[in-house]
């Protein structure tokens, strides 16, 4: 058997990368699995891969790409270009990029920054990363009243890119007890084929 071609860098507890192993596992396709500690990005070899030393980085042949959700929708775009994990047709292709914003912003500065804050005490302020988590979690819970998934009726790329964070909201203390329908939509991602959890944090975590 010919070794995988695709090499993604990242770290068990990294829901950035979390993200794209879960679409990487959907597609079943074959990749390597780097583990980039904070030393490694800090080394001259990581920054030629990603100068902003962040993970995940991955490879694909002569391909470098960083940035987790850029990262999936080159995946779905490769290698599943006629699923519906990224739809094509302009209305919908604009829910999905509605939600990969909301990752990459309410989502990172919200359950994220209070989890890398409390876990491992990184730079964010806990207090106003909670009052961002609350206001997103109740209007995530809202949307999700009477639907199934985020940007569609069935999952996308943007149901993956938001989950890891939502689903340890609780490791930053941010209780997920209030929103039903965000448990029950993290249950439905969860039991999708060829779905992998990320470990929980060996910390205490907060009810």
């Amino acid at each position: 058997m010919s070794e995988p071609t695709i090499t993604l860098y990242g770290t068990p507890l990294s829901g950035h990368a979390h993200r794209v192993e879960l679409l990487l596992l959907t597609f079943g396709l074959p990749y390597r699995y780097v583990t980039a500690s904070a030393d490694v990005r800090r080394s001259a070899e990581f920054r030629a891969l990603n100068p902003l030393g962040q993970i995940p980085v991955l490879q694909d042949g002569d391909l470098t790409l960083a940035d987790s959700n850029a990262i999936m929708v080159y995946l779905a775009g490769r290698y599943a270009p006629d699923s519906a994990w990224l739809p094509k047709q302009p209305v919908a292709a604009a829910q999905v990029q509605r939600w990969l914003s909301i990752a990459a912003g309410e989502v990172m500065y919200g359950p994220a920054t209070a989890r890398m804050a409390l876990l491992w005490g990184m730079p964010g302020d806990p207090v106003r990363a909670a009052e961002i988590a609350a206001r997103l979690l109740a209007f995530m819970d809202g949307h999700l009243a009477g639907r199934s998934y985020l940007a569609a009726d069935h999952p996308t790329i943007a149901d993956l890119a938001c989950y890891s964070y939502v689903a340890h909201a609780p490791e930053g203390g941010i209780p997920l007890d209030p929103y039903p329908a965000v448990r029950a939509w993290l249950a439905r991602v969860e039991a999708l084929p060829h779905f992998k959890a990320m470990p929980r944090s060996p910390l205490p975590q907060v009810a």
